[in-house]
């Protein structure tokens, strides 16, 4: 089964930003389709995982709270018409569609979700805490849910 990544990135970057309040023409979000050959070696090299995952995010700014489970700062805001850069977003086609198949949900809803988990890692959010678990999954479910999409957490 094959998905259009072309066609589910803006709704899904846009969907990120939306929940949290930013407008989209603000920002610009580049997303990376690949295999796990190509995963693995980004994983690899910066996260020293020489192995797939399903997506990866850097982001241009540390956004990050410096308190468990607190909102993380706003990107800086530029005037004019330029748009800022947030960062960048590879996910794993393969992975993405190994793991929707064994879950059972359509894969264009998974690619979806994991665009916007990792955009919102691009906004400074993360899961490495129960409380950040807690703050970024709910933001994951309401963003999903005024595209939807299922709960992928239930």
């Amino acid at each position: 089964m094959a998905v259009d990544l072309q066609a589910l990135v803006e709704p899904a970057a846009t969907a990120a930003l939306e929940v949290v309040d930013l407008d989209p023409a603000r920002f610009e979000i580049s997303i990376l389709g690949c295999d796990d050959d190509r995963i693995a070696a980004l994983n690899g090299a910066f996260r020293g995982k020489a192995a797939p995952t399903n997506v990866l995010s850097w982001p241009a700014f540390d956004l990050a709270p410096a308190i468990p489970g607190a909102s993380p700062k706003s990107p800086p805001m530029r005037d004019g018409m330029s748009r800022l850069a947030l960062g960048d977003v590879a996910i794993a086609l393969q992975t993405t569609s190994i793991e929707a198949k064994n879950c059972a949900i359509p894969l264009k809803n998974h690619v979806i979700h994991l665009i916007l988990h990792g955009c919102l890692h691009l906004l400074g959010f993360d899961h490495e805490t129960e409380a950040d678990a807690y703050l970024m999954e709910g933001l994951e479910v309401e963003a999903l849910d005024k595209l939807g999409i299922d709960n992928p957490y239930r």
